[in-house]
């Protein structure tokens, strides 16, 4: 068995982004490391806020919340500050993810990565599937905390399907439950004006997360604080399952095709 370890953006990244990866993978035995790379300070403030409570703390506790329904086994914290969406005054902010020296922030996660003894740190691919600046940043990050560990761990570049967003959006609007006059197209550019995810061609890894699509929804519920989770949790059954359902990895250097399962296995 291995041990793997996420570095994700933010706290509720872990359960949208890899829930399912993360509850297969200790499912099967291995050690699930999450190390969060800021506390999220700039998400949604909740409205039941106690006196004295920090939107830092409800999404710290949130995150462990998360981790105890995904198997997690521990959860980690580089320490920086939520730099905001792209274009933000907080991404020049001294104590951003976006700000901070790249070297200095690997060399925090390359201490897990040696603690641990990890075989895998998984990531995000180079634009952060959406060009948010704190997603681009850990794919800079992982790189070279890998270089920088003893053990040098392989590295998976957590992504989406664009092939797949567009054939999905297709069967949606179909099935009239997407507007015909929509112009939604994941070929355009996002924020950082490139298009979402990755093309089908160039991903390594499926993993089919429906086995445990009960426990990813449950680990997102852990982060109700957030606004962009409610819209997340409304989603029906069969809609979630479309969305969530399927996640996948790319991995530099491995020959070209799509494998199904596990990367761990």
């Amino acid at each position: 068995m291995s041990t793997i370890v996420f570095l994700h953006a933010h706290p509720d990244d872990e359960a949208s982004g890899s829930g399912a990866t993360m509850r297969l993978a200790a499912d099967a035995g291995h050690r699930v490391v999450c190390v969060f790379a800021t506390n999220g300070d700039h998400g949604s403030v909740p409205a039941d806020l106690a006196e004295g409570e920090t939107v830092v703390g409800r999404r710290r506790r949130e995150a462990e919340a998360s981790a105890q329904v995904l198997g997690i086994a521990r959860v980690a914290w580089l320490g920086y500050a939520d730099s905001g969406m792209h274009g933000w005054e907080q991404n020049a902010h001294d104590t951003s993810f976006h700000g901070a020296d790249t070297e200095e922030a690997a060399a925090r996660l390359a201490a897990v990565l040696d603690e641990e003894g990890a075989a895998v740190v998984v990531g995000y691919d180079w634009h952060g599937g959406y060009g948010h600046p704190d997603h681009v940043k850990v794919h800079h990050v992982v790189h070279r905390a890998a270089a920088l560990a003893g053990a040098r761990p392989r590295v998976l570049e957590g992504t989406m399907n664009r092939d797949a967003l567009r054939r999905q959006f297709v069967a949606a609007r179909e099935a009239g439950m997407a507007p015909e006059d929509s112009d939604w197209d994941p070929d355009l550019p996002a924020d950082d004006g490139n298009p979402l995810g990755t093309p089908e061609a160039e991903l390594h890894w499926h993993v089919d997360g429906r086995p445990v699509l009960g426990a990813k929804r449950a680990a997102l519920a852990c982060h109700a604080s957030q606004e962009d989770v409610g819209w997340m949790l409304q989603l029906p059954e069969e809609q979630f399952a479309s969305v969530f359902g399927d996640e996948w990895f790319s991995e530099p250097g491995r020959a070209a095709g799509i494998t199904e399962g596990l990367p761990f296995d």
